[in-house]
């Protein structure tokens, strides 16, 4: 798709990607366009499903969720399944829930305060999925979220 894409909306979304608050005067100065030409294309590319939403990016530190955990989640039983999600979902200290395929059936991003709190959740969500649970505490962030699109 990139490849097949105007440079002028690459430039667009790498810049968005960067700063989602951008204003279409400075997406202008920076692309070549007018204002109401770099709002017409942020618009499209709106339209076309590439852009599909603006957010704040939290600090977990200073909301007391100094730990970042990777939980690896397996079904103890393959026909609860599909009700795994549902009760992740539930629980506000995972931010991210994927379905995988390997070892496990979900791998999820959690993030707590402490030791005890991963302790706690990993409880939780052994006890109310019915789960088996591998965990991976991360160290440091090198990166996270990259944009996917870079100015051409």
């Amino acid at each position: 798709m990139i490849g097949t894409m105007e440079r002028t909306d690459q430039q667009i979304l790498a810049l968005l990607a960067r700063d989602g608050r951008m204003s279409f005067t400075e997406i202008g100065r920076a692309t070549g366009l007018s204002t109401s030409a770099a709002q017409q294309r942020v618009r499209r590319l709106e339209q076309r499903g590439l852009i599909t939403g603006y957010h704040a990016e939290l600090n977990a530190e200073l909301l007391g969720r100094k730990l970042t955990a990777i939980i690896s989640v397996r079904a103890l039983n393959a026909t609860r399944d599909d009700d795994i999600p549902g009760v992740l979902a539930a629980m506000p200290e995972i931010s991210t829930c994927f379905s995988v395929a390997g070892d496990a059936s979900y791998v999820c991003v959690a993030q707590v305060a402490d030791p005890g709190e991963l302790d706690s959740l990993l409880t939780r969500i052994r006890h109310m999925a019915k789960v088996s649970t591998s965990t991976t505490v991360a160290l440091t962030t090198h990166f996270l979220n990259r944009p996917l699109v870079n100015e051409p």
